[in-house]
């Protein structure tokens, strides 16, 4: 296999591994929200906090990597067209990506306690729960106008 596909390769597969835990994430952690269940809400976004860990930052490290290597391997201009446009919207991505992942980790953490304390949510995760479902708009949107930038390759 040479250079270019391998590349080609771990782009595509970091692109869906990207899109594939945003929608899950978004899913499970919506799911388990509408059971109300401070236990079963505090184990989702345990797994919900790794899953980010080991999957999402490690696509969010790979990407620009590998984008970077292709467009060179190609000779496309890195900063702009279509790759200048794609590189903004990662931008923007991270910028409701980073606070996403810490809201996961308060919404772990309230849900916990109260779990343990044997109370209902407190208002403060509802909250960040409201803040964490706005700001995976336009995160998600983002990604897929990345992919589909990607694949269609405009001119512009």
């Amino acid at each position: 296999m040479d250079l270019y596909l391998l590349l080609k390769a771990a782009h595509v597969v970091g692109a869906t591994v990207l899109l594939g835990t945003g929608a899950g994430i978004a899913f499970f952690m919506l799911m388990a929200h509408r059971t109300g269940q401070p236990a079963l809400i505090a184990h989702t976004a345990r797994v919900v906090v790794i899953a980010d860990t080991v999957f999402t930052a490690t696509a969010v490290v790979i990407q620009p990597i590998t984008g970077a290597a292709l467009a060179h391997v190609v000779g496309y201009p890195l900063f702009s067209g279509w790759i200048g446009l794609s590189l903004v919207l990662y931008v923007v991505t991270g910028l409701c990506w980073l606070p996403v992942v810490w809201i996961q980790i308060r919404l772990r953490d309230l849900a916990d306690a109260a779990a343990k304390a044997g109370e209902p949510l407190p208002e403060r995760y509802h909250r960040l729960f409201r803040m964490w479902f706005v700001l995976g708009f336009p995160a998600f949107a983002a990604v897929l106008a990345i992919v589909w930038l990607m694949l269609a390759k405009p001119s512009f």
